[in-house]
Formats: structure tokens, sequence, C-alpha cells
């Protein structure tokens, strides 16, 4: 899956020798490791980033989508934590243990760019719209994935394929938004628990480690 965020939310294509947009970008996420989305606005970005303010405006249409454009790496390193889950030189539970723990070690990288995705999808439905979209994107490999492991018989039958990848997507996305906000079970009890439950919902006790 490629990231749809920059194609979304820029106003134009940065060309290779574009430092402008890259100093935008780079002073949001410092700005972001000691406020929040709320704190933060454009003046404040294009302050740090030396750029006029209709600089800003000629690559981005507000700071939300500044924030989805800047989340364009953490959406590149979910895409690379789910795809080893079909690294078939491992036992599944091995497969889904190493995404989930690269997906949180993804998060602890980044957990302010999110925090802030999560507040500007509050403010732009177009940000809303192109992070659920990301997410869904990841639904499809993961039920094939399913359907392989039924049809090899690694796998128990069970519900739809998609729906159960969706909702254990889903499982993994609200528990880093719960972390985002400090409530509920720490970073380990919550990776050792969604294992466990990925595991016995796709593959059941006696196939997991097969």
């Amino acid at each position: 899956m490629t990231d749809p965020a920059p194609a979304v939310f820029d106003r134009r294509s940065p060309t290779r020798g574009d430092q402008r947009r890259a100093n935008l970008l780079r002073a949001l996420h410092e700005l972001l490791q000691s406020r929040t989305f709320e704190q933060i606005n454009i003046a404040d970005i294009t302050s740090a980033a030396g750029v006029s303010r209709s600089g800003f405006y000629f690559y981005f249409t507000d700071k939300a989508a500044a924030v989805a454009a800047l989340a364009a790496d953490m959406h590149s390193e979910t895409i690379a934590a789910t795809n080893l889950m079909f690294v078939r030189s491992a036992s599944p539970r091995e497969r889904i243990a190493g995404s989930i723990r690269a997906t949180f070690a993804s998060w602890e990288q980044h957990q302010q760019v999110f925090a802030a995705i999560l507040a500007a999808r509050q403010h732009n439905p177009e940000v809303r719209e192109v992070w659920d979209a990301a997410r869904t994107a990841l639904v499809a490999p993961v039920a094939e994935m399913i359907d392989t492991d039924r049809a090899a018989g690694l796998a128990p039958d069970g519900p739809d394929s998609v729906t159960l990848a969706t909702v254990l997507l889903e499982l993994n996305e609200r528990s880093l938004e719960q972390l985002g906000v400090g409530t509920g079970p720490g970073v380990a009890e919550r990776i050792d628990t969604l294992i466990e439950v990925w595991s016995r919902s796709i593959y059941s006790n006696t196939t997991q480690e097969k």
C-alpha cells in the first residue's frame, strides 16, 4: 500500500530541490515535541521554518493538512509492520507478534505525530477520510492472509475474513489511541494481549504454532 497523504494534502508536489516544504514539516515535527496540535498555529510553524505564511499555503490547505503530510513516514512504517504478518518462514503466532511489536515501536517513535493526527481528524474531514482509508487499505491483505491460511488448514473456518481483519485492525488503532491519552494498561500489557487476541481469533489454540 502506498501512502495517500502527500498527494491529497499538498497543494503541489515538491520538487527534489524544494526545501521550503521540508523546512515546514521539520518545524512542525519539532514543535509537536513540546506542544499539542491545538497549541500550535500556522504562525508558529512558518516562524520556526523561516517560510512566509503564503509559502505555507502554497503547500498545505491548513495545519491539519500539514500534520497529515508529516504522518506519511508513520503510515509507511505501519504498512511495513503489517507486512511482517505475511512472512511465511515464521509460525502464525510469530508473524502476528512481529507485526504488532513493530506497530507499537512505530507509535513510540512517532507518538506526538499520532496524537496530532487524531486531533486533526476532529477538525478536518479530509484528514479523517485519508486516515480511515489508510487503515482500510490494510484490511484486504490481512483478510487474504486469513483466507489463505484457512485454505491451507492452518486456521479453522470462522467469521468473514474481511470483517475479522477490520475488527482486529481497529483493536490495534484503539489501543494506540488509549495509550496516547494515558489510560488503561501499558505498552507491554497491550502488546501481549493483542498478540493473544489476534492469534486466538484467527488460528485458535491448536493451530497458531504451526
